[in-house]
């Protein structure tokens, strides 16, 4: 495992595609989901990912995107359980790995 920041979990290319978009307008807004979602894993983990660990980037694209979808405070009460749930099974996994 590599130092926070030295490797990227998911390139903003990949997070466009998961996320179906298809410009680039907001591109700096993505890779500032990113980093923010990386450096969420690291907190909650101790630990760094790079791009090869297929959880880890499910992880970054899963929570990506539900940033990216509720982006307004009052969407949160809107936010699914379910996803919180599968974002929650996965780190917990990721604690071991």
């Amino acid at each position: 495992m590599q130092k926070v920041g030295e490797f990227m979990i998911i390139t903003t290319e990949e997070a466009k595609q998961y996320l179906k978009i298809d410009n680039d307008d907001e591109d700096s807004d993505i890779q500032s989901l990113i980093d923010g979602a990386e450096l969420y894993l690291y907190n909650a983990t101790g630990k760094t990912f790079d791009n090869t660990n297929p959880l880890a980037k499910l992880y970054c694209r899963i929570l990506v995107t539900e940033w990216y979808e509720n982006r307004s405070l009052m969407e949160e009460y809107k936010t699914s359980g379910k996803v919180r749930f599968t974002l929650q099974s996965i780190m917990l996994q990721l604690q071991y790995c």
